[in-house]
């Protein structure tokens, strides 16, 4: 590929509307271009690191029993009503019309047409397992789109669905697709990358991984133990907290307390602890407006995706009103009265000598004892993991919490879709059984703007020579010079007839603007003519980290180039 010839343009100046530096470097380098909020078109160099992962991702698919298949982007919204989707998934997902008035949505995922296709194939225990899998565009009307390919809205992403007549059969396989990512992100150039336990959210399920690059430009917190292997999203992490009683417990007794509406106000009039409060959170049903009152332990916060997975449905942050029968800033446990849905974190159960609100205007209670008081409260884990937290696994208060992206996931799905879709197998008695799911699926746009922001410097990417849009940059140093100009042409075709990816640049443009060009293209290698090199009967090959730097004689570049680059190849590979 000449360089003269690559449609897009690349610009010195970081755009202002970039916040992440893989975004502003895939602008800059001319790799993609805005056209709506979370929707980009791709130039080539995008394309050839995407279609570079996809093979790596087929590769280690095929390797574990994986079939490729293709499934619609439109689909019926019948399939969607019989697994209970489309009513419970939010805007999110496009909904419409055909011309006849048949009901359609776009697909954000395809466990649904998985089912479909699979479920007259399935009828035989004698059948099982298999795996299918997609390469696929998607779209997920999302509501806040950022950081280039990191949220986007439109997407192309590989997901993948095994199903099993057996949950061990189900978790045996589970784990051998675990490590066929994990081989996936060593091969794309991210070892870095965690498995963590999460919440399966929509997909439903009762086990589940995500894949996350830990990164301060992550949306995701994970919460990991300094002591043991422990790693989890915050969003699934078990809060784990010390119940210290305060001896003898006090007796519960009114306080009127102006304006302390808050943790902190109270805390300030009482001249205790948010540690020693009850406070409450409310929320109400998205269906019927109704109120849910959730009392935690003054120094903690919700977390809202268990509160949601714990209730079966969604929640949004209350409006209070007079007619409620709440008094906003003075809601406590003690003789609540209302129809409520009343929940308690686990944070609480045993604590005594609190401080919570006494369901009067200014009035707060000290001395409750959740034991004495509340004897009706039923705990459960409603909290967020906190940083120097208590590890689920270890005991121990190492808990640190790291930002993440998210790059891949991993669901186990039970029979969640094979049941709600009615498909069945006999099994080797005869009896209709349904199968067991499992889900995998990795985003490839996301996955590359990850490898950007995970290699990359002030100038450019760099690029894993695994998924490099070139393997070398090829630059002729002052091709108005004759013999740079033929010598470079010259190199050019050797290099090509020996299966070396190479983007030419032969423009007659200043050293300058030829490499800061090379550093936001980003290869591996760059190889240099150039009149002093020539002069020395040689030519120069520099790595894109700087790292390696060689002159290499004219006469056998193209095959010392061809040999250093099966070397990288290889240890890519390991």
């Amino acid at each position: 590929m000449k360089l003269e010839k690559l449609v897009g343009d690349r610009f010195r100046e970081r755009p202002s509307d970039c916040v992440v530096d893989s975004h502003a470097l895939m602008v800059r380098g001319g790799y993609i271009k805005y056209m709506t909020n979370g929707i980009f078109s791709s130039y080539l160099p995008l394309k050839r690191v995407t279609r570079k992962i996809e093979e790596i991702i087929r590769q280690e698919m095929d390797a574990i029993d994986g079939q490729e298949v293709q499934f619609p982007v439109v689909m019926p919204a019948s399939l969607w009503q019989q697994s209970g989707r489309y009513q419970s998934i939010g805007k999110e997902m496009v909904r419409f019309s055909d011309r006849n008035g048949m009901s359609l949505v776009l697909g954000m995922t395809h466990e649904e047409a998985s089912v479909h296709l699979v479920s007259e194939y399935g009828q035989s225990y004698t059948k099982y397992p298999f795996m299918i899998y997609q390469i696929q565009t998607k779209f997920r009307d999302e509501a806040r789109p950022r950081a280039g390919l990191i949220r986007v809205r439109e997407f192309t992403m590989k997901d993948g669905y095994s199903f099993h007549t057996s949950q061990e059969d189900l978790s045996d396989y589970y784990d051998r697709c675990l490590k066929a990512y994990q081989r996936i992100y060593e091969r794309v150039g991210l070892p870095q990358v965690v498995a963590v336990a999460s919440d399966s959210g929509m997909m439903g399920g009762n086990i589940s991984h995500e894949f996350m690059l830990l990164t301060p430009i992550g949306e995701d917190s994970i919460a990991i133990c300094s002591q043991c292997d422990y790693r989890a999203n915050t969003e699934a992490a078990a809060c784990i907290v010390d119940h210290p009683r305060v001896q003898p417990s006090e007796s519960l007794a009114r306080v009127t307390t102006p304006q302390a509406h808050s943790i902190e106000q109270l805390c300030e009039l009482l001249h205790c602890e948010p540690k020693r409060c009850c406070k409450a959170v409310v929320y109400q049903r998205n269906t019927d407006d109704r109120y849910v009152v959730l009392f935690l332990r003054g120094d903690l916060e919700v977390n809202e995706a268990k509160l949601t997975r714990f209730l079966g449905y969604d929640i949004h942050p209350a409006v209070i009103t007079e007619e409620s029968g709440l008094v906003a800033g003075y809601i406590g446990p003690v003789q609540l009265e209302g129809d409520f849905t009343v929940l308690y974190d686990q944070s609480l159960a045993g604590l005594n000598g609190l401080c919570c609100g006494a369901n009067l205007e200014d009035h707060h209670y000290t001395g409750l004892d959740m034991t004495r008081d509340v004897p009706q409260a039923q705990y459960h884990d409603f909290a967020k993991i906190q940083q120097g937290g208590i590890c689920p696994k270890c005991g121990k208060p190492t808990i640190t919490i790291s930002r993440g992206i998210e790059v891949g996931n991993i669901f186990q799905l039970g029979d969640k879709y094979t049941k709600s879709m009615h498909m069945t197998y006999l099994d080797s008695e005869g009896q209709a059984q349904y199968p067991l799911m499992g889900c995998y699926g990795i985003g490839i746009g996301r996955l590359a703007a990850s490898i950007c922001e995970a290699h990359h410097d002030a100038y450019g990417p760099i690029w894993p020579i695994s998924v490099a849009p070139w393997q070398v940059h090829l630059c002729a140093v002052r091709a108005d010079d004759a013999q740079v100009k033929a010598y470079a042409d010259e190199l050019y075709q050797q290099l090509q007839s020996k299966g070396v990816e190479v983007i030419y640049d032969d423009r007659k443009v200043s050293a300058g603007v030829m490499f800061s060009d090379a550093d936001l293209i980003g290869a591996p290698y760059r190889v240099i003519v150039s009149p002093r090199n020539l002069k020395n009967h040689s030519v120069e090959i520099v790595s894109r980290d700087k790292q390696f730097s060689e002159n290499l004689p004219m006469e056998t570049a193209a095959d010392v180039v061809r040999q250093i680059l099966s070397k990288a190849l290889a240890g890519a590979k390991e």
